[in-house]
């Protein structure tokens, strides 16, 4: 008797010519569903439907029709089990060998700018991971084939193996569907999250994490450590989406650094131009400009040094004038949202300089994820918008406004600036940073120290809240005249006094922002 085949796919891609190559060349008999079914009878091949293999109609619109026993029974049934083998006889199942499933497109649907929630709910497949968990389940009996890039691979070995496939293969491709059932499962309940009410936490009971394998890389963040980059998501979005004009290709640490200057210039809407140098996920300079190259230049000479080897951010479409000065030093990467054909031009000059396209440089990720032994921590991202509006003035003397949009700037960079951080700045220029100091006095000696005699009339910010006074004294001999910092430690009345004593503007965000 031919062996039996159940074809039963989303993603027609490539089923046809499957399809013709099991029949003609390989003995198979078809058994088929809905849209599957009618396009194989439309390419003239011998194909039984579902329903009438099993006796029982589609039913319920189409949510009912793989679910029965003649399917599963066939698909589960152990071939090397005399009691199963007897069952399947006396039930009259008949032995499925292949399992060809795609699942309905839950993730594009979801992925769209406008779709109900009812349009949502009936792209989650039931039937479809149901025959996949099956057959994959008993994958030394039957070959499952979750997705159309596998069929040449599946024809290879039933050409190279005398029709027949082996276990190798077959427990690859169950860990392969798996791992895609598994990943589709996820897409559902993060769009369950995202309906959440208030009322409810916000993190669920179970948090998972997958991904599809979208890129091999050299290696990780030292030649001996592995690396794979992984999308989420079915379709093209954040990174994945990016438009690589030149260069070479992306290390584990690139996108490391571009994801850290992403989030960076992503503070900062594109009304004015923005700049920011980084190295080592660290801001090494930024700053604000009236054009373009005015804020690169800014950043750039805010650390010249540290600025060799660094990645570039910017928050306009790159012009002609931005790029030439791009080409003056060596750089790993340069992200915008945008670049003229001039500008195109003049960067091909140095053909290994990584340049990316972010249009609108994309929202970032919800959560953030790290790993830990045994298990990993989720948080919310600290993507909350901060406005001097909600702070407060603790000191006698009053904010400018200059001072006030000073602030902000230093504030803004702050953020992202590993713990505990320091940030001097004058002119919407960053003058010297402390960074992932073990202690904060230790930070505002790096930054002052870095920013000079350029401190004298600039500001200072704080990630965290100043112990003791100690810090506030120290700016003010190096000449900062503003300081933000959260505040809330107990001895806040004593730098708040220091700073009267002194005449410095303090301000309290009452909100601090470690990064680890």
């Amino acid at each position: 008797m031919a062996r039996l085949a159940l074809l039963s796919v989303s993603d027609k891609t490539g089923i046809i010519d499957l399809a013709q190559q099991l029949v003609h060349k390989f003995d198979f008999e078809l058994i088929s569903s809905g849209g599957t079914a009618d396009i194989l009878q439309e390419a003239r091949l011998p194909v039984t439907r579902i329903s009438d293999y099993t006796g029982s109609p589609e039913i319920l619109g189409g949510r009912v029709k793989t679910l029965h026993p003649r399917i599963h029974g066939g698909i589960l049934g152990r071939r090397d089990l005399s009691q199963d083998g007897q069952e399947m006889e006396s039930n009259q199942i008949r032995p499925i060998d292949l399992v060809v499933v795609n699942l309905y497109p839950f993730e594009e649907t979801i992925a769209q700018t406008h779709f109900t929630m009812a349009e949502a709910i009936e792209k989650i497949d039931i039937g479809g991971p149901t025959l996949l968990r099956a057959a994959s389940k008993n994958f030394t009996h039957v070959t499952v084939l979750s997705d159309p890039r596998y069929y040449n691979s599946y024809l290879q070995e039933l050409e190279q193996n005398n029709g027949k496939v082996s276990l190798t293969f077959r427990q690859n491709m169950a860990r392969e569907t798996f791992a895609l059932t598994h990943s589709y499962d996820g897409a559902i309940t993060n769009y369950f999250m995202t309906l959440a009410l208030e009322t409810q936490p916000p993190l669920p009971s179970r948090f998972t994490l997958s991904g599809a394998q979208f890129q091999s890389l050299r290696y990780g963040e030292n030649p001996h450590q592995s690396a794979v980059w992984y999308q989420t998501g079915t379709q093209a979005s954040g990174w994945t989406e990016a438009v690589k004009l030149q260069g070479k290709e992306l290390s584990y640490n690139n996108l490391v650094d571009l994801e850290a200057a992403r989030r960076i210039i992503a503070e900062f809407n594109s009304k004015e131009a923005a700049v920011v140098i980084l190295k080592h996920t660290n801001p090494c300079g930024m700053a604000m400009g009236k054009t373009l190259v005015d804020a690169y230049e800014k950043a750039f000479n805010a650390d010249s040094i540290s600025a060799f080897g660094g990645i570039v951010a910017v928050n306009q479409p790159l012009d002609k004038d931005t790029a030439s000065q791009l080409t003056k030093t060596f750089l790993e990467c340069v992200l915008a949202p945008g670049c003229d054909e001039e500008a195109k031009m003049i960067l091909s000059a140095k053909p290994k300089i990584r340049v990316l396209l972010l249009p609108g440089l994309i929202n970032g990720p919800k959560h953030m994820v790290k790993a830990i032994a045994g298990g990993f921590l989720v948080q919310a991202s600290d993507d909350q918008v901060d406005t001097p509006e909600e702070w407060n003035i603790a000191t006698e003397k009053q904010p400018t406004s200059k001072q006030l949009a000073e602030l902000l700037f230093a504030w803004k960079v702050t953020k992202h600036v590993k713990s505990n951080a320091i940030v001097v700045t004058k002119d919407r220029t960053t003058l010297g940073i402390g960074a992932g100091q073990m202690n904060r006095v230790g930070a505002v000696r790096i930054a002052l120290e870095e920013a000079g005699n350029a401190a004298k009339g600039g500001v200072l910010a704080s990630d965290g809240f100043f112990p003791f006074d100690d810090s506030v004294r120290t700016a003010a001999e190096a000449g900062i005249v503003a300081i933000v910092q959260p505040g809330g430690s107990l001895r806040d009345k004593d730098s708040i006094a220091a700073a009267n004593e002194l005449g410095l503007v303090m301000m309290f965000t009452g909100r601090r922002h470690f990064l680890h």
